[in-house]
Parts: structure tokens; C-alpha cells; sequence
């Protein structure tokens, strides 16, 4: 199988990752925080090492502002609905993943938010000035996503984060496609939220993500319950990062997250970037070569991670998906990926898009295989 579908989960994971999950099931997977005898503190010991590797992996200087949660879309819904408040306005761009829209839209909904979305499609320059026109005094977040996931084009997030510098907006950033390939400094980027995801580019397994906040701002838990801790009192310990990780943590998952970081970190992120972006030129290149392609990008930035979104005149999404997977043994995704918004804002709303995206361990030969694929397919098709 050619599995070009990295954008939804990593499919391919280093060797260490399996090992590691491996072996803290089988030794350390104790309840961590919740005992003293040995394989709860290995377990203990266990996230807090991956919670320190994960800080210093985005310079978070403060470990303990990191919380562990099952994904991004987990952490974006802890944020949102424990730090927005009646009468409260927040600002989001025409790219936004459904984890960031759908829980804005629910609040909105229900009267609790004002919700201005900034199209992206007049470019960096404008998006920023309409940006900078939306903020009202009762602006108390920005949400971008840091990159799409239908189209791969890197927002300005750092300009952003320069815009709300000296205001008293919190900028939260989505990593889910850029954590893993694209560097993440959240002191130079000025975020005060970063949520990610560990199953896509960080290589860990599905059901591990996290998020960092601010201390500077009050943030409500959105669960309450067993945190190993404090457990005379009646409501979750004013502690951090214990009043976010109620219920016990999936300790396999976080050491295989934690493998996963020690491999970025051992190939550099500078080699994985440089690897995908080979891909990326090279299935450009051939897709520009095929007259019945219409590629989709955002004119948000020319900057891209390993995403690429297009359509095929004559044969709808769903169905070169279909003819990929069943004849050829490659895996795509089709539809609207999630992110219906994106899909508006970029004019494929109604038809969707072929979406290949890569990892690490695609190469050159499969993106050659993929195209040739590809272009039986409407060869096929145009003579069907």
C-alpha cells in the first residue's frame, strides 16, 4: 500500500515508537499520579519526561503548561469553552479545520460568542489588515489554523501573534498539520494557546495530543475528577497541569508520542521538511503536467507543508479515491476533509478534492507510481 493520507494520521511510525509502546505496556503501565509503589511512579516518570521533551520541543519554558489530552480537537474545546465568556468576540480565518468551527459555531449558537471569520483568499498583506479591522475591545481570541489541512498553505501566524502584542487578545495557534514538519517556537510566534495532535507528524499513536496555555490567562477545566492528587477537595486542584488531566492518562500512547519526538529530533526537523518538500515539487511538477488537473491552493502564503489538494475535470473525488484504493493499492483522501469551511473559501465546496498528503516515509518512486496511476485512471475514464 502507498499511503499518501498523512494529513488524517501518520500511518507509517518509526521502529521506536512500537517498541516503546510496546514495552511500557508490558512494564510501566501502571495508574501514574496514583500510587507509590513502582509501576505507578514508572508510569508517573514516564509522562513526565515526554511532557518535558514535548516543552522543550516547543520551547515552552514551563512544562507544567503543558496538559495531555486525547487530540487536538479535545484541546481546542477545553480552551474554547473554558475561556470564553458571555459577550466575549473571537476571530478566525475562512481555512479553520471543523475542531476550531464546530465549537465556535456552538457558542455562537447559543449566544455566547461573536464570531467574525477573515477571509484568507486576498492574500497574506490583506488577511492581516482585515485581521487588525476586526479586533474590538471585546476581541479575546484570535484561532488560526497554523497550516491547511485541504490545501497545506502556511498561515502568517507569527504576524498575527506580532498584531496582538500589545493588546489583550490571546492567540491561539492549531498545529495539528505543522507540528512535526514545521518549527514551533511559541515565544517567537507570541501563542498563548498551541493545541496539537501526536498521531499526525509527531508520529505517535492515535488517541494522544495536548495543548499549551498561557498561565496569564484563566482557563476553566472542561472535565473534573480524578487527578491522583488533592483528592479531599471538592473540585479539581488549582494546579498545573493536573486540573486539565482528570481521568487517567494513556501513558503507552504518551511514551510512544515522547518515541516519536526523540525521532524529529534525531533526523531534524530541518531533513523531514527538506524531504517533504521534495514530494511536494515533484507531485506539483507532474500534476501541472496533466491537463484534466485543477490544483487548489490558498492565497494565503506560497509556503506549504506536504498537503495538495486537486480536482480531475470529469471524474468526481470520491471516485478516483475509489479507483486508487481498489486497483492500484493507494491510499488518498476525498470529500471535504473536514474543514467545509476551507472547501468555501477556496471554491470546491461542492465537489470536493483528491487530497495526497506525505510523511517522512513516502519517496520519490511512490509519488512517481501515483501519478502514473493517476493518469490511467483518466485515460480510463475519458475512453469509459
Amino acid at each position: 500500500m502507498i499511503y499518501f493520507d498523512n494529513a488524517a494520521t501518520t500511518w507509517q511510525k518509526p521502529e521506536q515508537v512500537y517498541q516503546t509502546v510496546d514495552d511500557v505496556l508490558r512494564n510501566k503501565s501502571g495508574n501514574p499520579s496514583r500510587g507509590s509503589h513502582q509501576i505507578s511512579l514508572d508510569a508517573s516518570r514516564v509522562i513526565f519526561k515526554v511532557r518535558k521533551k514535548l516543552a522543550d520541543f516547543f520551547n515552552i519554558q514551563d512544562s507544567s503548561q503543558l496538559a495531555f489530552t486525547k487530540n487536538a480537537t479535545e484541546s481546542s474545546n477545553l480552551i474554547f469553552k473554558g475561556f470564553l465568556n458571555s459577550g466575549d468576540h473571537v476571530i478566525i480565518s475562512s481555512l479553520e479545520h471543523n475542531a476550531i468551527t464546530r465549537p465556535l459555531h456552538r457558542l455562537e449558537e447559543e449566544g455566547v460568542i461573536d464570531l467574525t471569520v477573515v477571509d484568507t483568499e486576498q492574500g497574506s498583506a490583506e488577511f492581516l489588515t482585515r485581521i487588525k479591522e476586526a479586533i474590538t475591545p471585546q476581541t479575546k481570541l484570535v484561532a488560526l489554523t497554523h497550516a491547511s489541512n485541504v490545501t497545506g498553505n502556511i498561515l502568517p501566524v507569527a504576524e498575527v501573534g506580532d498584531l496582538l502584542a500589545d493588546k489583550d487578545t490571546a492567540l491561539l495557534v492549531d498545529a495539528a498539520q505543522t507540528a512535526g514538519v514545521v518549527p514551533i517556537d511559541i515565544e517567537q510566534l507570541k501563542v498563548d494557546f498551541l493545541v496539537f495532535t501526536g498521531h499526525k507528524a509527531l508520529f505517535g499513536p492515535q488517541g494522544v495530543g495536548g495543548f499549551y496555555f498561557n498561565d496569564d490567562f484563566d482557563l476553566e477545566p472542561l472535565l473534573e475528577g480524578g487527578t491522583g492528587g488533592s483528592s479531599k477537595e471538592k473540585l479539581n486542584p488549582d494546579l498545573y497541569p493536573d486540573q486539565y488531566e482528570s481521568g487517567t492518562l494513556n501513558t503507552a500512547g504518551i511514551a510512544g508520542l515522547g518515541a516519536g519526538i526523540d525521532f524529529i529530533n534525531q533526523t531534524t526537523l530541518t531533513q523531514i521538511r527538506k524531504h517533504e518538500m521534495r514530494l511536494l515539487e515533484k507531485l506539483t511538477a507532474g500534476l501541472q503536467q496533466i491537463s484534466e488537473i485543477e490544483l487548489l491552493t490558498s492565497q494565503i502564503s506560497e509556503e506549504r507543508v506536504g498537503v495538495t489538494s486537486f480536482r480531475v475535470q470529469g471524474i468526481d473525488a470520491v471516485t478516483v479515491g475509489q479507483l486508487l484504493n481498489s486497483e492500484y493499492q493507494i491510499a488518498v483522501r476525498t470529500g471535504l476533509h473536514c474543514a467545509p469551511l476551507a472547501h468555501q473559501s477556496i471554491g470546491s465546496y461542492e465537489t470536493g478534492t483528491v487530497r495526497v498528503s506525505f510523511s517522512y516515509f513516502n519517496t520519490l518512486v511512490e509519488v512517481e507510481e501515483f501519478l502514473d496511476a493517476l493518469e490511467e485512471i483518466i485515460d480510463f475514464k475519458s475512453n469509459d
